[in-house]
């Protein structure tokens, strides 16, 4: 399986690397591992969705 760094996902999201460092912290990214310090997100992963909006 193919990883990428939470840099790399947050560019390829559209989104701050800190906002997927939470998304990685809280669970919400499945297969997403802690090496050290360092998060590692699998390749395919799908982006969470953003629970601090709400649609009217």
């Amino acid at each position: 399986m193919e990883y990428l760094t939470v840099k790399e996902m947050g560019d390829k999201w559209g989104i701050t690397s800190r906002m997927v460092n939470v998304y990685c912290s809280r669970g919400r990214i499945p297969g997403a591992i802690k090496k050290g310090n360092l998060w590692l997100v699998p390749f395919d992963a799908v982006k969470p969705e953003d629970l601090r909006r709400k649609e009217k």
